[in-house]
This record gives structure tokens, C-alpha cells and sequence, in this order.
């Protein structure tokens, strides 16, 4: 397995939450790193493969809560490469996937410093798959669109061609969308989108406690608020939600909450 030099970064996916979804590559890096600067990570246990002694830095992101700006962890990650150290930016889902990976690999590019990315299992794809839920289906999904539900702001990126999201693929999937849902909802019904087509709300991907609530895109605000889905949250969207009643049927699944019409 490939040797981390001092003085580089490794800019690491740790997936969904369930750290037996880590791979090998991501263990490697944290057995080897001196210092771990990670997210607010659902699945806190990844850290225990870190090396013993190595220094652990909690740099997350949480709506509504203080955090280090963007600019200050990429500091970081050069100020900590500059001294020589092995570090790891250890990152929810992959990094390269709304994780701001981009923006820390810019940063260590400008600065000289020499970086790894070693991608991790995104919970785009893995939390419907823990749900019953194909995102690509023969026949039915051949195409799917990932989208975030809030920009920096905390509301839904602006200048995003609607129509094209609503009509461009059978299988929409958005990221951190609970708490934009309704917005979410009026604008893809409103670029003509059906309001019954069918929606998942995938609560804590991966973890024991993960929910799954089936709704329809009309529905899903309300149906969400009274079933009381927590954070974070991914939004599926499409004819593929259908499967998961069959599909979960024969999975040793996550509790499902009930279904919404």
C-alpha cells in the first residue's frame, strides 16, 4: 500500500456513516497520519482507526452551529503540511461529492503542497441502496441528477436551470434537502414535474437508526414534518422509490417509517 510522506495530504472519504463502509486505502491513511482534521461525520467510529498519539481536529460544518470557515481548514491543512506533518482531511461520503473536497485540493495545489484523494462511498448512492432503493433501474432510470439542497446560504442554489433538473432525469437525488423540501418540492412541480411522483426521505444513511419515509413529491413537506425525520437527510426523487417496498421486503433493512399517501 502507498507510503504517506510527511508534509502531504490526504484528502479522505469516510462514507455514509457506517465506518464498516470505510475502504482499505481510507484505514491505511488514518494509520498512518499525524494529524486527522474531520467533519461532523454520522459515524464518529471511523476515527478509531487513527494512529495512536495522532492529533484529532473537529472542523465540521453544522447548520445553525459555529464552525471554522473555509478558508481557515484549508490554513490548516497547509500550516500542518508545512510542518512536516502526515495529515488527513477526513471527510463524510467522498470528498469530491458536496464535501468541499474540490476547494481544499485547490488550496494545497496553490500552496505547493503535495495531496492524495482517496474517494469514499457517497451517500447518493449508497443510503437509497441501504433502502431498497436502485437510483438506476432497466427500464425505468437510466439517468439520474445529484443536486445539493442548500447553498452557503442555507437555501436552494439559485441560477440552476429547474426545467432541465425536473425533466433531465428519472432519478433525482438531493443532498442535505430536509430542511428545503417544500422549496424544493414547488419548484420542480412547478417546472412540471408530476406531484405524485414517488419520494424518499433517507434519514442517517447507513447508521442502525437509519429511517426511510415514502411520500410523493406533492406530499412530502407535510408528510415529513409529521413523521419527524431528522438531519441529515437525503431527498430521492422518481419512479425508482416505487422498489423499495419489494426490495426492502427481502433486505435486513433499517426501520422504514410509514408510508405517506
Amino acid at each position: 500500500m502507498q507510503r504517506f510522506a510527511p508534509g502531504s495530504v490526504w484528502l479522505v472519504g469516510a462514507g455514509p456513516g457506517d465506518p464498516a463502509l470505510l475502504t482499505l486505502k481510507a484505514v491505511h491513511a488514518l494509520g498512518q497520519a499525524d494529524v486527522v482534521l474531520h467533519d461532523a461525520l454520522a459515524g464518529r467510529a471511523a476515527l478509531a482507526h487513527a494512529r495512536r498519539g495522532s492529533e484529532i481536529m473537529a472542523v465540521g460544518k453544522r447548520k445553525a452551529a459555529p464552525s471554522l470557515p473555509q478558508a481557515r481548514i484549508s490554513a490548516l491543512l497547509v500550516a500542518h503540511a508545512r510542518a512536516g506533518r502526515r495529515v488527513v482531511r477526513l471527510k463524510g461520503g467522498d470528498p469530491f461529492v458536496f464535501g468541499r473536497g474540490g476547494e481544499e485540493a485547490l488550496a494545497l495545489a496553490e500552496a505547493g503542497i503535495p495531496f492524495e484523494i482517496i474517494p469514499g462511498l457517497s451517500a447518493g448512492t449508497a443510503g437509497p441502496a441501504l433502502a431498497g432503493i436502485p437510483v438506476t433501474h432497466r427500464g425505468m432510470a437510466s439517468a439520474v441528477t445529484f443536486l445539493t439542497g442548500h447553498d452557503e446560504q442555507g437555501g436552494l442554489p439559485e441560477g440552476l436551470d429547474w426545467a432541465a433538473i425536473a425533466h433531465g432525469a428519472p432519478t433525482l437525488v438531493a443532498f442535505m434537502a430536509l430542511t428545503t423540501l417544500d422549496a424544493l418540492a414547488v419548484r420542480l412541480i412547478a417546472a412540471g414535474r408530476d406531484p405524485a411522483t414517488p419520494v424518499a426521505v433517507i434519514s442517517r444513511a447507513s447508521l442502525p437508526n437509519q429511517e426511510t419515509l415514502t411520500t410523493t413529491l406533492g406530499a412530502a413537506t407535510l408528510a415529513a414534518r409529521r413523521a419527524s425525520i431528522g438531519s441529515p437527510a437525503l431527498v430521492v426523487i422518481g419512479e425508482v422509490v416505487g422498489l423499495a417496498a419489494t426490495l426492502a421486503a427481502g433486505m435486513a433493512v433499517p426501520k422504514h417509517a410509514a408510508v405517506a399517501r
